[in-house]
């Protein structure tokens, strides 16, 4: 069965907005097909909408125990959500924040996450609570977008490349995984925008370079 695969839904790369995947669901937008998902990712594999969009994957972020979605998800949407991570018993919190392209301010997996400044305190209760896992609010390498700088399963954490040692080593420390540099879709180091995984299976963006796939499916511990 395959592992990895490169993939661009409607031409474009940025395959990363349009999905998101932990080792039991993976949701995608509508207008999505689910084989590939399936194969790769080893997972059920539902349909959504976000917003009238097909970009579930930007507006939202999830671990084994919750997701978070923002509040501009119209009540049909909410539901179809709400109505999913009840059969897998997990969290599910509408976040009431004028920043609702949650992918990019969250990276983390099921040991810990780390979230942007944006968030506000009694935020990032919710958040933690959602989530099941230790949270810490903190910029990376001056980025307060710390989720599009990053991608972590519960093996590994591909960053921007501009990183330094002792900004990896924090990262390392609250992910509790390795870290490695990464760029994906031949050169991006907004790493996140160009991947959907999980700890069985990684999808990243067509453009993706072989160096490239090699250090990100190392690194996430895919092969």
């Amino acid at each position: 069965m395959k592992k990895v695969k490169l993939l661009d839904f409607f031409g474009d790369p940025n395959i990363g907005f349009y999905g998101i995947s932990n080792n039991e669901i993976t949701l995608i937008g509508k207008d999505l097909e689910k084989k590939e998902f399936q194969k790769v990712l080893k997972t059920k594999v539902f349909k959504v909408s976000a917003n009238q969009t097909n970009l579930i994957g930007l507006f939202s972020f999830m671990n084994s125990y919750g997701i978070i979605i923002p509040y501009i998800f119209d009540e049909e949407e909410i539901k179809e959500i709400e109505n999913i991570v009840k059969k897998f018993d997990m969290n599910l919190l509408v976040l009431k924040s004028k920043h609702t392209a949650i992918k990019n301010l969250i990276l983390g997996n099921d040991k810990a996450a780390i979230i942007s400044k944006y968030f506000s305190k009694k935020e990032e209760k919710k958040i933690e609570e959602t989530l099941n896992v230790e949270v810490v609010r903190m910029d990376i390498h001056k980025f307060k977008i710390v989720g599009s700088i990053g991608y972590a399963n519960n093996k590994g954490c591909i960053i921007h490349r501009d990183l330094k040692d002792e900004e990896i080593e924090k990262i390392e420390e609250i992910l509790k995984v390795e870290v490695q540099r990464a760029t994906v879709n031949f050169g991006s180091p907004f790493v996140s925008s160009g991947i959907i995984a999980n700890d069985k299976g990684l999808i990243v963006g067509s453009r993706t370079s072989g160096p490239e796939l090699g250090i990100i499916s190392e690194t996430l511990g895919i092969k």
